[in-house]
């Protein structure tokens, strides 16, 4: 389990990285479930998607020798696109290879 200095310091790491994404009040849901709700758009990131948090962070903490090695994810949908993105702008992963052609 993360502790509460580790989210800090994620927050620190992927600041620069990620669009600001505030807390939106929802009358509507608010109204409907009896209490206040708050909607996340983390679809305004540059992915689409909230997968680019966890992406960036982990490869910021990867040793040079696991950088080195590469990177590998066996998803095609929204984590797909957080990775590629984080390699991209993440350096020293900085390319992303198209796959193989089967």
């Amino acid at each position: 389990m993360l502790t509460l200095e580790q989210f800090k310091e994620a927050r620190n790491v992927l600041q620069g990285v990620l669009r600001p994404t505030p807390l939106i009040h929802s009358p509507y849901l608010s109204k409907s479930c009896g209490n206040n709700v708050y909607l996340k758009p983390e679809n305004m990131q540059v992915t689409g998607a909230y997968k680019i948090r966890g992406a960036y962070y982990k490869i910021s903490t990867l040793t040079d020798e696991e950088k080195a090695r590469g990177l590998v994810t066996a998803s095609a949908g929204n984590h797909a696109q957080g990775v590629a993105y984080a390699a991209k702008v993440a350096p020293p992963l900085s390319s992303c290879p198209p796959p193989p052609p089967w």
